[in-house]
Parts: structure tokens; sequence; C-alpha cells
């Protein structure tokens, strides 16, 4: 069986609450802090990693070395520009509506947190664990939209304004198709608990077990799942030759890099949200009947499954933005609108269908 972060956890707990003699509220108190330190290490962690990530997977699909200076392989590339993009001064700027100009990328930043404390890193390893996770999880995401059109309505400029108003009707729409696309795979797994919806998968991957629907909800996903993070060749909101940097252009430093941060933290959230859904989450590969294979899945490590599996999907939708072609709005809401939600609704109906019908295997 899989080692359980929770014995770990709980033995901390333990510690602190038995034999040290602290209190109750303060012990809970340390905690949070903790895991509060421990979100901020992985988050800054992980936006390095990807900016280095992007970077050499760009490099590779347009015949380049991609960061080879800085470092070794160009490793310490994404840290320098780490450190300068917090030295870089907070540019000031008349006709603007300061507090919500300061706001908005706070709430860019909560919005992905919320999202973060989600997603089951490894068995037992899980910030946030309730019966109703899934919902929990698709209201977050759709808070960042907030910050994003407050952006660009408070920086009082023109190019800003087009930008967040078209980041908010992208986001707005292609949410109805991942909503539906989960609510699919919720159906297949009969909870929104995040623990079950991963137990519900030991034996094999909901990919493979909840057949056409469950590929075909994988596809949806993953299309508006691109589009949800504004990522091309969804970027319209971004598009630099229109809109220079659309909802940010007005935005310097740290704050600047709050949005930058986002945007790759979004990538992760919406690969991890789609390792849970479909491909059993922190779960090893087990193939029915091969018990030597299963038992040889079974000593890697739960939280490399799940990085694993996440990073291999985040590849795919890097591999989306630097293969096709930018859309127009038109084609953009088209796609939406035309295609991925009467598509997705058809296939809640099919999964209804193999759920009652016992097509699962």
């Amino acid at each position: 069986m899989e080692y359980s972060f929770a014995n770990l956890t709980g033995a901390f707990h333990n510690l602190l609450l038995d034999t040290l003699g602290i209190p109750g509220w303060l012990t809970t108190t340390i905690e949070c802090v903790l895991i509060g330190l421990g979100m901020l290490l992985a988050y800054s962690l992980l936006a390095l990693f990807y900016i280095y990530f992007e970077r050499k997977v760009c490099a590779a699909f347009q015949c380049r070395l991609g960061p080879n200076r800085v470092g070794p392989f160009g490793l310490l590339q994404a840290i320098a520009d780490m450190f300068k993009i917090l030295i870089k001064e907070l540019i000031h700027l008349n006709h603007i509506d300061r507090f919500l100009f300061a706001l908005a990328p706070y709430l860019v930043i909560i919005a992905s947190m919320l999202c973060f404390a989600v997603l089951p890193w490894g068995n037992g390893l899980q910030i946030i664990d309730f019966n109703i996770g899934i919902f929990f999880l698709l209201a977050c995401s759709s808070i960042g939209v907030l910050g994003i059109l407050l952006a660009g309505w408070s920086s009082n400029n023109k190019f800003t304004l087009i930008g967040a108003l078209r980041s908010g009707a992208q986001m707005v729409s292609y949410e109805l198709s991942i909503g539906i696309s989960v609510i699919t795979m919720v159906c297949l797994a009969g909870t929104m608990n995040v623990p079950e919806i991963v137990q519900a998968q030991d034996h094999l991957w909901f990919i493979f077990s909840g057949h056409v629907p469950a590929l075909i909800a994988f596809i949806i996903y993953i299309i508006a799942g691109t589009a949800e993070t504004n990522r091309g060749p969804f970027d319209l909101p971004e598009a630099e030759s229109e809109l220079t940097a659309g909802y940010h252009t007005e935005y310097s430093g740290i704050h600047f890099g709050f949005f930058y941060l986002a945007e790759y933290l979004n990538l992760f959230i919406v690969s991890g949200v789609a390792t849970l859904l479909f491909f059993g989450g922190w779960m090893p590969l087990h193939i029915p009947g091969w018990e030597g294979f299963n038992a040889v899945m079974d000593f890697i490590p739960s939280i490399i499954w799940f990085i694993a599996k996440a990073v291999i999907i985040s590849f795919v939708i890097i591999w989306f933005k630097w293969t096709f072609p930018r859309l127009r709005i038109d084609q953009l809401m088209a796609l939406e609108w035309k295609y991925l939600l009467p598509f997705g609704l058809f296939n809640l109906v099919l999964m209804t269908l193999v759920i009652t019908f016992g097509w699962t295997l």
C-alpha cells in the first residue's frame, strides 16, 4: 500500500499537542503558518520551474537552445529574472483607481492559492479536504477573472480595458465547458470529495475506465483549460500586436510579477485538476491482472506520480501555444458556444447512459 503522508502530519500534530504540551489553538496556528510557508515555497519553485521549462520547450520547437548562459544549462536564468522583477521600481500612475489597481494582482494570486490548496499532491498530502472539494475548486477558480477585470478597468487605459473585457468574456465562456467536463467525471466518480475521486481510480484511471465519454471530456477540458489560463492560441487578452500587454500593461515591478506568476501557476492548476479527474491523481498506474507490474509502480512515491503527470499535461498545453496561431475573437467564441459547449452537454448525457447501464470498467 502506498505510504500515506497523513501519518507524518499526524505525528507532527501529536508532537506539538501532546509531547510539547502546546495548547490546541496555538498548535493550529503553528500548523497554518507552516502550511502557508510551504505553499509559498512550492508556489515559487513551481513558477521558476515552469518559466525555465517553457523557455526550453519553446526553444526546442523553434530549433533554438533556449537559456544556456546563466548557470549550468541556463538553470539560474529564471532565478535571475525573479530577482530582477523583485527590485524593479513600482511606477505610480495618475488618473487610476489606486485601491482597485493595487488589489487586482492580489485577487489573481489568492484565487490560484485557494485552488492550489485543494490539489491532492500525494496520499494524505492535501491542505483542504472536505466533501465538496470539486465544487470549492470551481468556485475559487472563478475569482481570478475579477482581478483581471479590475486590473483593466482601474488602469484607466483603453487598451487595458479592451484586454480585460476580452479576458472576462473568454474566461466566463470557457468556464462552462470546464464545469461540464468536471461534472461528467464527478458523475463517473459518484462523489465531489477529492481523496475519494483518487481512491476510485485505484485499479484503473478514469481516462481508461470511463470509455469514450471520459476521453471526450478530457479533450474538451484541455482545450477549455488552455483558454481559461489565457495562453496561446487563446491569448487574445494579452495580444501584444494589438494591445501591448493587455490588462496588465500599466503594471510594473512585483505587481506585474504577480500576474506573471499566476499565469504559470494556473497552468499547473489546470494540469493538476486534469491529473486528478482523468489520470488518477497521485495514484500509481495499475493494470488489472498485472500484479508484479502494479507492485513495482507502488514503489514510486505518490507525490512524484502527481507532479510527473501534471508536468506532462502542462507540456501538452505548452505544445498548443507554440504550435497553433492565435485565434480571432469571433473564432474564439464560436469554438466555445458552437462546438465545445454542445459537445460537452451531449457527452454528459452519454456518460450518464454509460454509468446507468454499467458499461464502465
